[in-house]
Order: structure tokens, then sequence, then C-alpha cells
């Protein structure tokens, strides 16, 4: 064949005809996994920028200020906690997505890059185990919504004790049947419904004013209301409620942090999936904690208690009407959100397990199955659970993996990849010892180890684990670069990429 396996467009790069033909039998590629051809990327600064507005602005998003203000943070300070935290996690969002568009690669296949060819299947199926752990929790959420949209038409269903779990089951098939449909049908959910969830969030906003007032109390009184140190000190402490939130607001986004080439392998290019970032995540997630904390704040003082559950209140409005659109707009901001974050990742994922056996649509499938195993009535059962118990557990084991991607692209390969290697298993740059990079299974374990014992009760490591995020990924990228530095094998010079590359 040609010498040629790769052809470079405008800075992006795709596969040969000639090198494609040649994969097609390999038993680590199938058209699901391939790179996307320039042609098929599409996607605009607004549709990446619509793609995070979608997954922003869902229940889960509002619950991470108002669940700190449930463990006693003032409003303001719960505001800035989120604000920061997403600031720090698209550092890594940004830097795992230059691949994806410059390639045009899978999450799964671009962790081959750094893992090995089987040793992908680690940080791969990392991913999308606790994808489908958010999958379980959004479509509870989901399903509470439909329960209130039928309820509102038939009052007994939602005294039924099956009618959560009926909601459940209803918005799984939802999630998959759209799925199953694509990548287009995706971008045009997003992009047409993100403008009906900015409606639905201004509601809830006006919404928790207008409960204010009902109680005596001005949007100034909410926005006054100042950190609660008894309540904080019986949470252990304000820096470590302060650090904690911190962290779980990083690990909100810590999935994406690594599959988020699995989207920004349809921008058009990389100024398309930067800007799309940059306006669309950042400023939707710090609007939904302002919003999240002065619901939270209003339910505190009129009702007694920080509810951190938007969803929550759905029974109490009364008119059948504005139930309806509401429970509507709650579907519509959960299923945008799950789609995006929570299937499409662990469907590849599985499909990476075995291409040919395992296609997108049976992962699609397989995802939503193994949500029903998991317990989303206890994961979303509080904040402290909810904070420390999900979001900071997670984070910690994801974000080693996200640092190791970092690391390996920037640092070890310079971001020059032989694309067709990371199909070729034995035969490819990119198999290592066996298929497996033993030198980034190192680096991972290192990186989670601490942080994981400190979640699971190791006094000692308490402030290890409030820094959960931070501490494995700064650890992980500095142990992978040291353990690298004699590596060779996987590494493709300039001028190799260029023997090898159509103009």
């Amino acid at each position: 064949m040609s010498k040629y396996t790769q052809k470079e467009i405008g800075g992006l790069y795709e596969l040969t005809d000639a090198a494609r033909a040649e994969l097609s039998s390999s038993k680590y590629y199938n058209e699901d996994l391939a790179p996307t051809p320039v042609s098929a990327r599409t996607w605009s600064t607004y549709h990446i920028a619509m793609l995070w507005v979608g997954m922003s602005v869902c229940i889960p998003s509002f619950t991470m200020a108002s669940s700190l203000v449930a463990l006693g943070l003032s409003p303001w300070m719960a505001v800035l906690n989120v604000a920061l935290g997403n600031l720090i996690i698209l550092i890594p969002i940004q830097l795992n997505s230059h691949a994806g568009t410059k390639y045009g690669l899978p999450f799964p296949v671009f962790a081959r890059l750094a893992f090995g060819s089987i040793g992908a299947h680690v940080p791969s199926l990392s991913r999308a185990l606790t994808a489908c752990g958010w999958n379980a929790v959004q479509a509870w959420i989901g399903g509470a919504a439909i329960v209130s949209l039928v309820a509102a038409f038939v009052p007994s269903f939602a005294a039924m004790p099956a009618a959560p779990f009926i909601g459940f089951g209803i918005f799984l098939f939802l999630t998959w049947f759209v799925t199953v449909k694509g990548s287009e049908s995706i971008k045009y959910l997003e992009a047409v419904g993100s403008p009906v969830l900015i409606i639905l969030t201004v509601m809830l906003f006006v919404w928790s004013i207008a409960l204010g007032a009902s109680g005596g109390f001005s949007f100034a009184d909410l926005l006054r209301a100042s950190t609660d140190m008894t309540t904080v000190n019986a949470s252990g402490g304000f820096v470590y409620v302060f650090l904690g939130g911190l962290t779980a607001n990083i690990a909100f986004w810590a999935t994406m942090a690594l599959n988020i080439p699995d989207f920004s392998r349809y921008a058009k290019n990389q100024k398309a999936q930067f800007r799309g970032q940059l306006y669309g995540m950042p400023v939707m997630m710090a609007a939904c904690a302002f919003i999240g904390a002065v619901f939270a704040q209003s339910t505190l003082l009129v009702m007694g208690t920080a509810m951190f559950d938007p969803t929550a209140v759905l029974p109490l409005i009364g008119n059948p009407i504005i139930t309806v659109l509401v429970s509507l707009g709650v579907i519509l901001a959960t299923i945008t959100t799950n789609i995006a974050a929570n299937v499409v990742a662990p469907a590849n994922g599985f499909s990476n397990v075995s291409p040919k056996r395992i296609s997108y649509k049976m992962g699609v499938t397989i995802s939503c199955l193994l949500a029903i195993l998991y317990r989303p009535w206890w994961i979303f059962g509080g904040a402290g659970s909810y904070i420390f118990g999900w979001l900071n557990t997670y984070g910690g084991i994801l974000a080693p993996v996200a640092a190791i991607f970092i690391a390996d692209y920037y640092i070890v390969k310079k971001r020059n990849i032989d694309v067709m290697a990371l199909f070729q298993g034995k035969e490819g740059r990119y198999w290592y010892q066996g298929g497996w990079n033993i030198k980034a299974v190192i680096a991972w374990v290192v990186g989670f180890a601490l942080p994981t014992l400190g979640n699971f009760g190791v006094p000692s490591l308490k402030w290890v684990a409030a820094n959960g995020y931070i501490f494995g990924f700064v650890v992980a990228f500095a142990v992978y670069v040291l353990l690298m530095k004699s590596e060779t094998v996987s590494f493709i010079s300039d001028e190799e990429e260029e023997a090898m590359t159509e103009r």
C-alpha cells in the first residue's frame, strides 16, 4: 500500500482510503470507532457551546451550589466554589479536546495512545462505569419529572409505590431511543433544546424569589445570608467543606475531561471547539450555581430546611398547567445532559472492548441496562453523600487518567500521532508490552490510591481526599512523565509524521 496512511486538510488529519481499507479486518477497528473524516466534522462554535449549555442546565448542576448551602456555606461562597471548580476542570477538558479535533479520534481510541491497545480498557471502562452511575442518577431525576407530568392528569399515580420506578424506566427508554439515532440527532436535540433550557432556568430563579417573598424575605435578604458556622462545623469545618466542595465541583465534569474527544472530534476546527467550550460551560455553570444557591437559601428561610433537589418542589406547584410545563422542561434538560455526558462515552467504551462484536448501538443498550443496577436513591439521597460519597470518590479515581492523557499527548508524544497504529494491535507502535503500557497503569494507581483511602475513612488522609482531584492529577502527571523519560518505541518524530502524511 501507499506510504501515506493519513492526510492533512487545513490542520486536521484523517486516515487515507487505503489505510481504512487495510484496517477493515482489524479486530481493533469498526466504523463507530473509526476516526471522523474531515468532511463529517461539522460542529461549529454554536453547536459546541449549545452542547455544553444542554449538559450544564440540569438538576445536578443546580445542586452543586444548593448542596453547599445545605452544608452551611453562604450563597455567594457556594457560587464562588462552583465557578472556581469549573474553571479548573475546563483546563484538562480543553487540553484533551485538541487530539479529538486534530485527528478525529473518539475517547476509547485516544486512550490507546497512553495505555496501550488492551490497557485502554482501564480508563475506558472506569469512565464508562462512572457514567452508568450518572445515567442512573439522571434517569431517577428525569423519572421524577415524568411522575409529576403524569400526576398532573392522574393525581393518584404519584401515590403509587411503583411510580418512581416506572418514571425511571420510561426515562431510560427515551434516553436509549434518542442516543441510538447517532451524533446528528444529538446535535439537533442540543441545538433546539438548549434555548428552552435557558427559559426553564429563569423560571426556577423567578420561583425561588417568589417563594422568598411569600415568607417576607426580599431578594436582597437571600443574597445577604452569611455562612452558618454551626452547620459548617458539624460537617467538618469551613476549610474542609469548601475544599471538599471544590473537589466535588471539579469532579462533576471529571468524566468529560476524559471523553471530550467523543465530541471534539466533530468540531470544524480547534477554534470552534475551544471557543464553544469556553462560552458554553463556565458561564452556564456559574448561572446554574447562582440560581441553585438562591433556591436553597429561599427554601431554608421559608421552609426551615435548605432543599438541594429542585425536583422536590414539583408536587408543591399546585397549578396543573405550570406543573406540566415545568416537568417537560426538566425532562428535556435532563435528557440532553444525560445523553451527551453519560451515554455516548460508555457506549463507545463498551464497543472498544470488542469492536467486531459490540456496536455503538449495542454499547448504548448496555449502558442503559447497567444503569438499572445502580442505586440512584442512595447517590442522590442527601448533600453529604452526594458531595463526599459520590463525586469526590470517583473524581479521585478519574483525575490521574486525565493527567496521564495530557502528559502523554503534550509532553511525551508532542501532539504527533500515528493514527493507523492505534488500530493495528500487535503490529502498531502503541502495543507496548502485551498491549499494556504498565507505566501508565502505575501512574494511575499511584495517583488515586491516597485520595481513595481518604474517602473510605482513613482519618490521616482526610485532607488529601478533600483535595483529591488536584492531588491525584499532579501526582499522576509527574510520575508518568518520569516513567516515560526512556520511552522511544511509541514516539513518532516530526520527520516520520511528515513522511506518512499526504497533504
